[in-house]
């Protein structure tokens, strides 16, 4: 029986074979393990509408999943809030926290093949940082990924993608995520 070696991902090789010598270069750093790295991405669909509709939860759970490839968990509400109609304990959110080979994948996909998917896209905005080099993007649609199938959605549903990162400042965070092709817009 050949035992089968996984190769890793086009972009985590590309990190450690041209990001990390460039950014020693660009920041000064003394040693390659100060060099910034992407610790995880985290997806999230809010749904304030599962109050009323029961199957919006398992329609965000099967988009995400698609999208993913991994199974996400279901988000709770904390407290009761009358205004809203929610009680403690309802499902709220879905989300799914990648870290490794499917999250060098995502990132793949979402600057090469998602991103360029939207109309009029003119690249993503350089204020969403906060202020400790993680970066978050707002999509307002899940059909610019490939997996949807258009005639299989109930409904439209936006989903944010945080992409936590190791850098300590946004100008490391966002000289790391333009070496590894996010399409920064130019102010």
């Amino acid at each position: 029986m050949a035992v089968q070696t996984l190769e890793a991902p086009r972009l985590r090789r590309r990190y450690l074979d041209e990001i990390v010598p460039a950014l020693v270069s660009e920041f000064r750093y003394k040693n390659a393990m100060q060099v910034p790295g992407i610790e995880k991405i985290v997806l999230n669909i809010g749904l304030g509408e599962a109050i009323t509709n029961a199957r919006a939860i398992d329609a965000a759970v099967a988009d995400l999943k698609q999208i993913t490839g991994q199974a996400p968990i279901v988000i709770r509400a904390k407290r009761s809030v009358a205004a809203f109609k929610l009680r403690e304990g309802m499902p709220i959110a879905v989300k799914v926290t990648l870290r490794g080979r499917r999250m060098y994948e995502f990132l793949d996909k979402l600057v090469n093949v998602a991103l360029p998917r939207i109309r009029d896209f003119r690249g993503v905005d350089t204020k969403a940082f906060d202020g400790h080099g993680n970066y978050t993007l707002g999509l307002r649609e899940q059909l610019v990924f490939p997996e949807i199938d258009y005639d299989k959605i109930d409904k439209l549903r936006g989903l944010e993608v945080c992409i936590v990162t190791t850098a300590s400042t946004d100008a490391e965070g966002q000289s790391m995520l333009a070496a590894f092709g996010m399409p920064f817009r130019k102010s």
